[in-house]
């Protein structure tokens, strides 16, 4: 029995989760043999090389002037010290609690574009996005046991990531997505690549550990590529709830790899966020505000340097 357009799309969506939590796996695994610099230098070397084969067969570097347009460099910033503040986070933080703080970006997204760009929130959306945070600050637990310092800096990524997707709302439909993503890429390398020695120095990687950052990068396409495919097959308002299985590998992956055990506090602050990002949806589908799948697509992504 063949797949409603809806239900490939969820399909879709689900696997583009699972391939960039898996990322994460590997990449917060990378981290216990090398600097978060060097891992961040070379799987954004990785995905540099493949993005840019893609975006050679697409005729993407017609003209590179393009990438000075003032929303490009701000995204490409955005993107740069979003993956700093993520991966610094990452590797000090279980990988469940990183993902669960991350689910607030597309309330601060939301809240974003009302604030910069005047777009219409209703009280029913701002009383979401409060509820929201407040899911946050209860895994953050700022001033109590078990505070760390890292969950803040998972915080400014968010705020980093919303720069990020704002600037990507405003970048010119003329200028081609793997050229920003192939400058973007490029970027979060070289920016890697000045954080090696800060971070501890350079540590010879062994052939395997290529193999599993090249994995690494590879993964990162996969994703993109799914959820890209999973906006055009189905209705934004059926598909976009299924981002937060990525939650759910998360907390699998973080108890199968790494034996972490999510405690109360995670627990109710995700589901609180989770909740309130499906409220949120719900309250768009209510007033009928579209979304093209472009904007969709950046909302609630975490940095990943592409």
């Amino acid at each position: 029995m063949p797949l409603s357009p809806n239900m490939r799309a969820a399909m879709f969506m689900t696997v583009s989760m699972a391939g960039f939590t898996v990322n994460d796996g590997v990449t917060k695994h990378m981290s216990e043999i090398m600097n978060m610099g060097q891992v961040q230098f070379l799987r954004g070397a990785f995905a540099t090389l493949f993005i840019t084969v893609l975006a050679l067969q697409q005729g993407a570097f017609a003209n590179l002037r393009l990438t000075l347009q003032p929303m490009v460099l701000v995204r490409v910033a955005g993107e740069v010290l979003a993956t700093v503040t993520f991966l610094i986070a990452l590797a000090q933080l279980p990988i469940a609690n990183v993902s669960a703080v991350l689910q607030a970006l597309p309330l601060a997204v939301t809240m974003g574009a009302a604030l910069i760009y005047g777009e219409t929130v209703g009280w029913r959306r701002w009383l979401s996005i409060a509820v929201g945070f407040a899911g946050v600050a209860i895994i953050v637990r700022p001033g109590l046991e078990g505070f760390s310092v890292y969950s803040l800096l998972a915080l400014v990524c968010v705020g980093f990531c919303t720069a990020r997707d704002l600037a990507t709302k405003r970048i010119p439909e003329r200028i081609p997505t793997l050229l920003i993503s192939t400058v973007t890429a490029l970027a979060v390398t070289v920016s890697g690549a000045f954080l090696i020695q800060p971070m501890g120095g350079w540590t010879p990687p062994s052939a395997f550990d290529l193999f599993l950052l090249a994995c690494a990068a590879g993964l990162l396409l996969v994703g993109y590529q799914f959820i890209i495919l999973a906006m055009r097959s189905g209705e934004i308002s059926f598909v976009a709830p299924f981002r937060y299985t990525g939650l759910l590998f998360s907390i699998l992956l973080g108890f199968l790899i790494f034996g972490d055990i999510p405690d109360l506090a995670m627990i109710v602050g995700s589901a609180i966020i989770v909740g309130s990002g499906l409220y949120m949806l719900y309250r768009e589908r209510v007033v009928g505000r579209s979304k093209t799948a472009a904007e969709s697509v950046g909302p609630s992504m975490a940095p990943e340097g592409l």
